[in-house]
């Protein structure tokens, strides 16, 4: 492996994504890149492990793997067995789609850079707000730029960055960057139900198009006012303003 800090990249769009390329090809001037992504799409499986199968790697090129698993999957591997030397930086994306809000509990792109983080490695989750078709320079230049400040300044122990870009018009560019936290999703009627050809029923999840919670500071406001969204997520889930008011369900047992 060459000279210059090892970067991780990873996704959940699969091996083949336009926008993995695109961001491999940006980090490669901060360092050695190395790709080891899923073999196929995996968006939303959050933050699986493969447990029940063995897992099978599949070198497609130069610094290039493809793993039949998940993002977890593919950076633990990475990390552990393909490798020669730990990465400095481990960044996901750029993903197809927005990563916002309460999503990120699902995103599996976000949950290639919580492994990463919970591995000890500073990491990033990269997306593309929008629909197809999608231009991915912006994502990547802005990528590459955060990526070297990572290196230099590192990250707060246990605190990745989700990073969402927002969609512009051609030729024009984002408002600026905003430091922000999660939203919240407006939840409607996100299943939709079908009839088969042979009358039984059968459900898509995910079938509107959801809102968000209007407030000031969140990832979605931003996004909405054409700003770039970097949100710190934090790795411990615990809600310590909770604990005055359910002390007394921990008390007389």
């Amino acid at each position: 492996m060459g000279a210059g800090p090892c970067i991780l990249v990873s996704n959940d769009d699969g091996i083949h994504s336009e926008g993995l390329q695109a961001l491999a090809d940006a980090l490669g001037e901060h360092g050695e890149v190395v790709v080891v992504a899923p073999d196929r799409e995996q968006s939303a499986v959050s933050h699986s492990l493969t447990l029940h199968r063995p897992l099978r790697i599949d070198e497609l090129g130069p610094r290039r793997y493809a793993v039949d698993g998940t993002p977890t999957d593919c950076i633990n591997l990475a990390v552990h067995v393909i490798l020669p030397r730990r990465p400095a930086l481990v960044v996901s994306g750029i993903n197809k789609g927005a990563n916002l809000g309460d999503d990120v509990t699902y995103s599996g792109t976000v949950s290639a850079a919580m492994e990463g983080t919970l591995l000890g490695i500073p990491s990033l989750a990269i997306s593309q707000v929008g629909r197809p078709p999608f231009d991915f320079r912006i994502a990547a230049d802005f990528a590459a730029k955060l990526a070297r400040r990572v290196l230099e300044q590192a990250l707060p122990a246990d605190t990745l960055l989700n990073v969402n870009i927002p969609r512009v018009e051609p030729g024009q560019r984002p408002r600026g960057v905003m430091l922000t936290r999660m939203g919240r999703r407006r939840y409607g009627d996100a299943i939709v139900e079908k009839i088969d050809p042979r009358g039984r029923k059968y459900y898509w999840i995910g079938g509107e198009e959801l809102s968000f919670v209007a407030e000031e500071g969140t990832d979605f406001a931003a996004i909405s006012t054409g700003h770039v969204s970097v949100t710190p997520i934090h790795l411990d889930l615990t809600n310590y303003a909770s604990f005055a008011a359910l002390d007394g369900l921990a008390r007389g047992w």
